[in-house]
């Protein structure tokens, strides 16, 4: 910068005066285009160079955001209808495996304590009878029909009796420590991850059925890097590539990841999904959703390369000054890339075999369109 403005004056002055000599046809010149003399070339430092061909690691910048696989987002929901008792729970709070995160009451699960109590009692008396039937049979005092049949009100007691048991265990009792005396009509919903919670979908006092979903839990354990890759950068990536992150809202703090699966099939945007796995615990502030951006090494094709300070940006975008002579100066829109060795790679092929401006460029940038300007 220091450079750059003490150059400035001196190309100024020198514009002027070329202008009060020439006629108005000869400073007509094209646009983008500059014509400096042997003593402003040396005056000002200006070095030109011949792009070089090579091959080096280049960085892909992409964009992504931080996704949960399905496996690792909870839907909560209960197997029979009921009236929210209770729940403490607010999005973003922390939750324990088998912690009570809500609580239901209905008539429904005093029921089907009931039931399962009731068929568990006539158990015992199908089961004696049975036996009674299957003595008296020995002894042709019963009928084999008789027999049959009392087998038949004890299996398909049985039966019942399992079915009931199973759906006490959905709705998470004990149908073995289940006793006349510790029927409820309140049922504990707990956990079943360690993990957080997304979003909180009901309040106390409604009901709810069996399709309705009461919390959306999510366990961090598993959350991935979900990259955007363009057509054209999907040939330079790879499965095992190296990864660095950063969130927009803390661009200090770096991600390792590493790629783990590239997507085969391209969007309406001509895109594809990236999927990466971050190589060590994270933190807690990274969550669902969250854009991040990423650098990945690649491994960049031939290309033609010029050091970083021979590329101006001029109205947002990169652009190289081209010597067309040994005087006059043009600025051409460039492609670049980041190749290391505080070198850029450019993909204008038609540049290759002509001077480009490696030092001071800047300075010729600004004698351009001061110059144009008067």
């Amino acid at each position: 910068m220091k450079t750059t403005s003490i150059l400035i004056p001196f190309f100024l002055l020198a514009s002027c005066k070329g202008t009060t000599d020439s006629r108005p046809e000869e400073t007509a010149k094209e646009e983008n285009t500059v014509s400096l003399s042997a003593s402003q070339l040396s005056q000002g430092q200006i070095e030109t160079a011949l792009p070089e061909r090579g091959t080096g690691t280049a960085i892909l910048q992409l964009n992504g955001f931080i996704d949960v696989p399905p496996q690792n987002m909870i839907s909560v929901s209960f197997p029979l209808g009921g009236y929210l008792k209770s729940t403490n729970l607010l999005p973003g709070m922390e939750v324990r495996k088998g912690e009570v995160i809500a609580q239901l009451e209905d008539l429904s699960f005093v029921q089907l304590q009931q039931d399962y109590l009731s068929a568990r009692a006539r158990e015992q008396m199908l089961l004696a009878d049975y036996e009674r039937q299957r003595l008296l049979n020995q002894d042709q005092a019963s009928s084999d029909k008789v027999l049959q049949q009392s087998k038949s009100d004890l299996d398909e007691n049985r039966i019942r009796l399992k079915a009931l048991a199973e759906k006490l265990r959905l709705l998470g009792l004990n149908p073995e420590k289940l006793n006349e005396s510790n029927l409820s009509g309140t049922i504990k919903i707990t956990s079943p991850i360690h993990g957080y919670v997304a979003s909180v979908k009901v309040n106390v006092g409604k009901y709810i059925s069996p399709t309705d979903v009461l919390f959306e839990l999510v366990n961090p354990e598993d959350i991935h890097l979900n990259l955007i890759a363009y057509e054209q950068d999907i040939p330079l990536l790879s499965i095992g590539q190296k990864v660095k992150a950063k969130t927009n809202g803390n661009s200090a703090e770096t991600h390792d990841a590493e790629i783990i699966l590239i997507s085969r099939n391209l969007d309406q945007n001509r895109s594809a999904e990236v999927h990466c796995h971050f190589l060590r615990p994270e933190h807690k502030n990274l969550l669902p959703g969250m854009y991040m951006n990423a650098m990945v090494e690649v491994n960049q094709r031939e290309s033609l390369l010029i050091p970083e300070e021979a590329v101006v940006q001029w109205q947002g975008e990169p652009h190289v000054l081209v010597q067309k002579d040994s005087a006059e100066f043009r600025l051409i829109k460039v492609v670049v890339s980041p190749a290391g060795n505080n070198q850029s790679a450019i993909n204008n092929q038609d540049l290759a075999g002509k001077k480009i401006v490696v030092k001071n460029a800047y300075a010729v940038l600004m004698a351009m369109k001061n110059s144009g300007e008067e």
